[in-house]
Order: structure tokens, then C-alpha cells, then sequence
């Protein structure tokens, strides 16, 4: 009778110590499934806080006022900001994140360059990306409750939070046009003795390059011609300190430099070679002031065109100004405003808001492009940020680029490129913490 009873009580211990043993595993299994949750929340929430700040800190390029509708560097940071990281998914990937709410303005903070909040947009110089993900939902961590008195330290939800700060740096390397830029006597850094809104001669005719300024120069060092094509389309990579090739006069390149304007030959079209957002080009024919093409007023406008590139970009105009003709010769288009002989090209994109296949469809930011600033020996030194004024003509005459500053200022209008940790250069996204 008594083996029974010990029998029996061995078996109760036993009972309870394997209660005991499940109350443990259950906690393991909570700080494994629970806590591996809320870990993988956090990491899609930074992710999205990355891109939430990456994409912001691209917009602040200084600018503190409305220019043509386009509106200041905050404004537009905010709007990028929100949306880049709203389209990252989180609560498990959740498209969006389960309902709790995802990025606002309120979780957007701008820096000046001392790291002071701020609302000024010319001073914003870095933005903080901060959201917290409430409500995650919590499992066997809430059972834990369950066998506690105090059943409030394991809740049904917890709250995740992830934050990110960027701000622009140089980058390392850069897709610059296939020329170069050599500083006037005796100008330095920043700008080496040009003015914003200066136009430059930049490419020569035939027989007329002998200033050794500037003109077309391989980003590979190299003097071939189909280089200097390739490089046009888009083949790039260049470092400061790289030695440019000196390839001269290169006629074959007229119709990718056209390209970004729009403008073409019957066999290709605005799909397959995007243009710029506008098309219309300038010249001293219907920019009488020779400056300030990109953001000014002009003095005259004899064409009945004239309208600055800032605004053109916001209409999607074409070469032809914004009416709907496709044709490149002809009374009141593009031959004829800018005063420059276009044989061969036959057609156009097609401009306007509300055109397909055109301007508005295809266009890319493809006229303010960086251009490598060279030392006596070809050899890259820094970068400035042109605006393409005008097509290649046929026969070729002097092409001439307008001067917005040095890229790597915080106004410049030259779109981000590459990798950052470079010394000179345009600006690029980079976080720092």
C-alpha cells in the first residue's frame, strides 16, 4: 500500500516538474518566435527609414524658394522622403504595415549643417527619418501572462522604432559628358573663373578649335570616335584624377547629342532614345542675352518663344516650343527659332502635358549633366554642372553649354550620381547614422 502511495506522488512530481519544464520551453520558444518577429519588423522599419532619408537628403540641394512652381528643397525632400519609404513593406512585409500607419511628415526632421533642427530650406542640410510601428503582434510571449500575477509584462502588442539620418556627399565616381572643361587664366575652385549662367563654347566646328579650351575629351583616355558615341549613351565611370583622351572633332556624335533634345532621324524614336523632359534649345537667335538660359528672363524675345529652361522642362515643350508639330524644318519650328540647319533630322518629341510618346512619356533629366574640369595635363581635377543649350547643326558650328556652378555645391541643379566617398563632384545620398 505504501509503494502505491509513493508511486503516485512520483508521478505528481513528475507531472509538475514537466509543467515546469514546458513553462521554460514556452518562454524559449517566446524570445525565439516573438522576439525573431519583432527583430525582422525592425529590420524592414530601418530599411524603410534608409530609404525614407536617402531619398530625402537627394532634394536638398538648397534651395529656398518656389522657382517656376517647382517647389523648395524641404517640400520636395518631405514628399520624396514619404514617398521611398512607404513603398518598402513592414510588419512582415505587409504592403501597409498592417494597418498601424506609415510614414508622415511629422517623421521627417531637417538639420542645418551643425546639426540644429531646422525649418529654413537654403540651411537644410541633413533629414532625420523616425517612425515608430506600433502594435506588433505579440504570441507566446502573451501566454507567458498567463501563469504570471503580473500578466502586463508580456503584452499583446509592442512597439518598434527605426530611425536614419543622411545628408549629401561627394561621389566616386561620375557619368559625366565625353568633354572637358579647362579653368579660365588664373580661376580657382569653386568655380575656376566662370559665372553662373555663363555660356561656354564648348565644342568647335571644323577648323575652328585652337584655343585648347575645351572640347571633346574620351572619359577612357582614348582617341576613338565610337568611345566618345559610347560614352554619350551612357558608358561612364569617371574618378578624379583620370586622364582624358583628346579625339578632336567628332561629326558622328550628332545623333546622340540630339537625341536628348528630342530630336531625330526616321529611325529612331523618343522610346528606344529618351530625351530631356524639353527639347527646346537656345540660342543668341532667340536668347538675345546670351546668360541665364536656365532659371532667367529675357531681354527680347524675337522668335515669340523665349521662355527659360526651368519653365520649358515644366510645359514638356519640344524644339518646336509647346505646339503640336512634330517637324523639325519648316516657318515658326525648330530651324527657324533657333536659327540652325538641322539636315537629316526629320522629326521630334512630341511636346506638351498631354502628348503621348513624347516629352512628357520618355523624358529624363538629360541636359544638365556634369562635365569634368581638367589641369593643363587632361587630367581631372573636379566637376561642373552645364545645361546642353543646343543641338549639333549640319554642317557642325561651335556648341556652347551654359555654366550652373561647380557640382558639388549644395544648389546644384546636376541630378546625383554614384558611389559616395569620393572628394569632388556631384552630391550623393549618403547615411551617417
Amino acid at each position: 500500500m505504501g509503494s502505491v502511495i509513493r508511486l503516485q506522488r512520483q508521478r505528481g512530481a513528475i507531472i509538475l516538474t514537466v509543467c515546469m519544464a514546458l513553462l521554460f520551453l514556452l518562454g524559449f520558444m517566446g524570445i525565439a518566435v516573438d522576439l525573431g518577429r519583432l527583430f525582422i519588423v525592425r529590420s524592414e522599419l530601418q530599411t524603410a527609414m534608409d530609404s525614407c532619408a536617402l531619398a530625402a537628403a537627394q532634394e536638398l540641394d538648397g534651395v529656398g524658394s518656389s522657382i517656376n512652381g517647382v517647389s523648395d528643397s524641404i517640400s520636395r525632400a518631405r514628399s520624396a522622403g514619404i514617398t521611398a519609404g512607404n513603398l518598402n513593406r513592414v510588419n512582415l512585409q505587409s504592403p501597409d504595415w498592417s494597418a498601424q500607419g506609415q510614414i508622415t511628415e511629422a517623421d521627417l526632421t531637417f538639420m542645418a549643417a551643425d546639426l540644429t533642427p531646422t525649418t529654413v530650406p537654403s540651411s537644410a542640410r541633413y533629414v532625420e527619418c523616425r517612425h515608430q510601428q506600433p502594435n506588433v503582434r505579440m504570441f507566446l510571449l502573451q501566454a507567458m501572462g498567463a501563469f504570471i500575477r503580473d500578466a502586463s509584462a508580456f503584452p499583446a502588442t509592442r512597439n518598434v522604432l527605426a530611425r536614419a539620418i543622411a545628408t549629401r556627399g561627394s561621389s566616386q565616381t561620375t557619368c559625366p559628358l565625353p568633354l572637358a572643361l579647362r579653368p579660365k587664366t588664373g580661376g580657382v575652385a569653386p568655380d575656376y573663373g566662370f559665372a553662373v549662367g555663363e555660356w561656354v563654347t564648348l565644342l568647335m566646328g571644323p577648323g575652328e578649335a585652337g584655343n585648347g579650351e575645351i572640347g571633346w575629351a574620351n572619359l577612357d583616355g582614348s582617341n576613338a570616335a565610337n568611345e566618345t558615341v559610347a560614352e554619350m549613351n551612357g558608358k561612364c565611370g569617371t574618378r578624379v584624377g583620370d586622364h582624358l583622351g583628346t579625339p578632336g572633332v567628332q561629326a558622328n556624335v550628332v545623333d546622340v547629342w540630339n537625341e536628348r533634345f528630342g530630336i531625330y532621324k526616321n529611325t529612331v524614336d523618343p522610346a528606344t532614345h529618351r530625351p530631356d523632359m524639353t527639347g527646346y534649345a537656345y540660342t543668341t537667335h532667340n536668347w538675345p542675352d546670351a546668360r541665364n538660359a536656365y532659371d532667367g528672363t529675357p531681354s527680347s524675345d524675337p522668335t515669340g518663344t523665349a521662355g527659360n529652361f526651368v519653365a520649358k522642362r515644366l510645359a514638356f515643350a519640344s524644339c518646336a516650343n509647346t505646339d503640336t508639330r512634330t517637324n523639325v524644318q519648316g516657318l515658326h519650328v525648330c530651324e527657324t527659332i533657333m536659327a540652325l540647319s538641322l539636315n537629316s533630322f526629320q522629326k521630334i518629341a512630341a511636346p506638351g502635358p498631354t502628348a503621348s510618346g513624347g516629352h512628357r512619356d520618355y523624358g529624363i533629366s538629360r541636359r544638365i549633366a556634369l562635365v569634368p574640369v581638367v589641369n593643363g595635363s587632361n587630367d581631372v581635377m573636379d566637376y561642373a554642372c552645364m545645361l546642353m543649350l543646343q543641338p549639333l547643326s549640319i554642317p557642325m558650328a561651335p556648341v556652347q553649354l551654359e555654366y550652373r556652378g561647380n557640382a558639388g555645391t549644395p544648389g546644384s541643379p546636376c541630378v546625383t550620381t554614384g558611389f559616395p566617398g569620393g572628394v569632388a563632384g556631384p552630391l550623393v545620398p549618403v547615411l551617417v547614422r
